[in-house]
């Protein structure tokens, strides 16, 4: 279920975990960025659950969106139960499609840390890190009530051997 003013009621725990998401189906928009910032970010918000609640599907955690941002173009993604729509915003992830998740308790000026943190020990791991996702787990109107900031970092990565070997 989906809060009010957008936030989603509740989130996958898997904090400090690496999950495997390949074959899940997913929701897809589109976004516009400029140098890594999206624009008319709750514009697009808005649309994907709409285009979402017309065509009646179901979401594994409702409300949960991915961001990622690029230069000039970003995407949202969300993540949907296995259904059948003639949609061309349906897609399924590739396998494998590896993350590791770490939850942020503080806001995006904050961030910078635990994302080379978790690079840093992908890298040591022997995985290189690709695509890095974002999700916001509460808007500034919960966060006054909740008392803190939450966002869900999840970087992308794949096997390097020759990481390994290192």
């Amino acid at each position: 279920m989906i809060r009010e003013c957008g936030c989603p009621s509740e989130s996958p725990e898997w904090h400090n975990q690496d999950i495997d998401l390949a074959g899940q189906c997913i929701h897809t928009m589109p976004t516009s960025c400029f140098l890594h910032m999206p624009i008319a970010y709750e514009l697009y918000a808005k649309r994907q659950q709409t285009e979402i609640e017309n065509l009646e599907l179901e979401e594994k955690w409702p409300g949960l969106s991915l961001t990622r941002s690029g230069m000039f173009r970003g995407q949202r993604i969300r993540l949907l139960t296995h259904n059948r729509s003639a949609s061309r915003r349906i897609s399924f992830l590739p396998g494998p499609f590896n993350v590791r998740v770490q939850i942020h308790k503080g806001n995006m000026s904050t961030v910078q840390i635990p994302v080379r943190e978790m690079s840093i020990g992908l890298i040591e791991s022997g995985k290189r890190p690709k695509e890095l996702y974002i999700s916001h787990l509460n808007c500034p109107n919960c966060m006054r009530t909740e008392g803190n900031d939450r966002i869900m970092l999840l970087r992308h990565w794949v096997d390097a051997p020759g990481l390994k070997r290192k």
